[in-house]
């Protein structure tokens, strides 16, 4: 029998990456995305794709009646991808802008989450593989809106996790450091939109720091890996017969939980601030 998979936010980056893995292993892959011009694409590449906007609620019940459609009801596995950063400093962040940001990264995850799970406990099993990142779990400057998404769905998956435990559904978390995508180019436009920084307290310090790092940064980051590192985990994730919980990717996630263990928080918060 054929297991299927739901991605979200394949357009580019590890979810289109995982979604052509996943199809080649055999998997009946739903690449989904927000935009029509990119399902058109992803189907001229050989998948089947479908609209499912994590921002509207109305999109993701659509999205995901579509794809239980052409299941006939089933879905082995939802692997929850999608998710935009909005850089600047807190004090900058207007609540609007950080609203925006859990619409997608929580609010809307959490949705096609629980719309997901009654399918699984009708079928006796499944996996959900929620996308968070070291940043769900440690905190650097200028990523307020986005670390304060991930820890939260840290928090809730955390507790869907044991919550599942008994019903055959398997709950893991993706904790990923620097990967190749365009998730810097694609924040540019929530920067522009959501932080005046030319008003803000010290509009020189986002001069120094922040703009080049957005509009002129092109070398990788330390340690750095391409989305097939993601897409690895991700592989386990949903087809050992033991996933882990959790799954730390790339040097720099494992790096920083190795020092929240050694380092008092002072250390850590200086470290952090250099970064």
């Amino acid at each position: 029998m054929t297991r299927s998979i739901l991605i979200t936010g394949c357009s580019s980056g590890i979810g289109h990456v995982a979604a052509h893995t996943l199809h080649a292993r055999g998997w009946r892959v739903f690449a989904c995305v927000r935009r029509d011009e990119d399902r058109t694409r992803l189907e001229a590449e050989g998948l089947e794709s479908g609209i499912l906007d994590m921002s509207d609620t109305a999109s993701i019940e659509a999205g995901l009646a579509d794809v239980l459609e052409r299941t006939g009801g089933t879905l082995n596995a939802l692997f929850n991808n999608a998710g935009f950063g909005l850089p600047g400093a807190v004090e900058d962040l207007p609540t609007d802008g950080l609203r925006a940001t859990f619409e997608t990264n929580v609010f809307g995850l959490h949705h096609l989450t629980r719309a997901v799970i009654p399918v699984m406990r009708k079928q006796g099993h499944g996996r959900i593989v929620q996308h968070s990142s070291g940043f769900g779990r440690h905190v650097a400057r200028w990523r307020g809106a986005y670390n304060a998404s991930k820890h939260a769905l840290e928090g809730l998956t955390d507790t869907l996790r044991l919550e599942m435990r008994g019903t055959g559904i398997h709950v893991s978390t993706l904790n990923t450091g620097p990967v190749t995508s365009k998730f810097r180019v694609n924040s540019i436009p929530q920067f522009e939109r959501w932080i005046d920084w030319e008003n803000s307290a010290d509009p020189d310090r986002y001069r120094r720091q922040l703009l080049p790092f957005l509009y002129e940064t092109s070398s990788p980051a330390p340690f750095q890996r391409e989305p097939d590192a993601v897409v690895r985990r991700l592989i386990h994730a949903i087809e050992s017969p033991n996933p882990r919980p959790r799954y730390h990717i790339t040097p720099a996630t494992h790096i920083a939980e190795g020092l929240a263990r050694l380092l008092p928080q002072r250390m850590i918060d200086a470290i952090a601030a250099r970064i």
